[in-house]
């Protein structure tokens, strides 16, 4: 562009102060200023977030671009490129001369082109004597070059962002899975604490979290997760503390109770036959074996019948009663007076959960003297909640407890996959 000069657009296109403040910028190039065009091109494409313009109308940008003869953006070389739409439609992939127009006016009141229209609107050079362009008209790539350094700032002012958010992304992911699992640990060890509450102040925290975060957001959620795992793993550390100076022999000896408050034949009456039966259709993640462990088999006879119930039981780990009924909802509508509010009428509801999936009183009555009223109960209000997955609720049952007998069942990961599923905010994927 010649100095002080301004060029206003043909036909019916208004001239506008966005117009007038580009060309102002144009004219403030240094002189002998120059930068490659494809370098400037990239940084465009990283700052495009921030200059308001869409990836269409960089391809229309890229395509003027191939336009320019020299590979720097120089002022000693022209900065005006004047292709016909039909031409800038064949290096545009084909786009359509109405988009193209539109993008080209985008480019312009974003203030990196500027149009010199000649008299008639067409867009050509006159050359001189010797075959050099003397005067040009078509579009400006003056902008570009003027605001060289100010792209270049704004790229890496998007790429640091996006590093920023990347991080904190990662730092997330960790501080999620490690949530995750120290709560089913907790849950699993039989802890004593608010894990469910602990839960559903996780999944309301993840659950805020659009799916695209900014930097901001991902920062918010991630002081909220982090302040939570910290609360957790107090409250851990001090149950290990607990743990340690009540196991220490020398000054204390260890407390020996009964883990069965109520009679079974509270419950229901013994019958003195056994119905066999096996077990269908176990749910893939749901009632997971524990590792075997080791048994009195092979160490000299048979294990007695009491020892085998004894050694199961005090092995398997009760659970909170509202972790059990978040876990199982459905078991409360068969308690007395139609809720549950305490364990005993959680154990007179699996009663009747008992008769109405067809499971013999034996099978019952076996999995309430190894497992415990308490474990037996809770596990008749998971079943109910798998019913529709399950052929057989009495063959299920029996084939626990029979795994329990061996300790080679937990109820902590049934609970917590149930928990999960009837969960009242539900967790996003990744």
């Amino acid at each position: 562009m010649e100095s002080g000069s301004v060029t206003t657009p043909f036909g019916r296109r208004p001239m506008t102060f966005g117009m007038l403040a580009s060309q102002a910028v144009a004219r403030k190039i240094e002189p002998g200023r120059s930068i490659d065009k494809w370098k400037l091109y990239r940084a465009l494409c990283e700052a495009r977030p921030l200059l308001g313009i869409t990836d269409r109308a960089l391809s229309i940008l890229n395509a003027l671009l191939s336009f320019y003869p020299k590979g720097e953006l120089c002022e000693d070389n022209g900065l005006v490129v004047f292709p016909s739409n039909a031409q800038l439609s064949l290096r545009a992939h084909g786009m359509a001369e109405q988009t193209i127009r539109r993008h080209l006016a985008a480019l312009i009141e974003a203030g990196l082109l500027i149009r010199k229209d000649s008299p008639n609107g067409k867009r050509y050079a006159r050359r001189e004597q010797g075959g050099e362009i003397g005067e040009a008209f078509g579009f400006s790539l003056a902008p570009l070059l003027a605001r060289a350094d100010e792209v270049e700032r704004l790229a890496a002012e998007v790429a640091a962002e996006r590093l920023q958010l990347q991080r904190l992304k990662e730092r997330l992911t960790l501080c999620r899975r490690d949530i995750t699992k120290l709560i089913e640990m907790a849950v699993e060890e039989g802890a004593p604490g608010d894990w469910s509450g602990y839960h559903l102040h996780f999944r309301s925290a993840v659950e805020q979290l659009p799916r695209s975060p900014s930097a901001t957001e991902a920062a918010a959620a991630l002081d909220q997760l982090e302040l939570l795992r910290e609360e957790i793993i107090n409250q851990l550390e001090m149950q290990v503390k607990a743990q340690n100076q009540s196991g220490n022999a020398q000054h204390s000896e260890r407390h020996i109770q009964s883990s069965n408050p109520y009679s079974i034949t509270e419950l229901e009456p013994s019958f003195g036959t056994k119905q066999g039966a096996t077990a269908d259709n176990r749910s893939e993640g749901w009632a997971e074996p524990m590792g075997r462990t080791a048994t009195q088999e092979g160490r000299g006879g048979p294990v007695p019948a009491e020892s085998s119930a004894s050694t199961a039981s005090g092995g398997l780990k009760s659970f909170p009663l509202g972790l059990v009924l978040q876990a199982c909802p459905e078991i409360g509508a068969y308690g007395p007076q139609g809720s549950v509010g305490t364990w005993r009428d959680l154990m007179a509801a699996a009663v009747v959960v008992r008769s109405m999936l067809g499971v013999s009183p034996s099978a019952y009555e076996q999995a309430c003297e190894v497992m415990g009223p308490e474990n037996a109960a809770t596990v008749m209000a998971c079943v109910l909640e798998r019913a529709g997955h399950i052929n057989s609720a009495g063959g299920y049952l029996r084939d626990l407890t029979r795994r329990a007998e061996r300790g080679e069942f937990a109820i902590g990961p049934m609970l917590m996959a149930l928990a999960r599923a009837n969960s009242p905010i539900r967790g996003k994927t990744g």
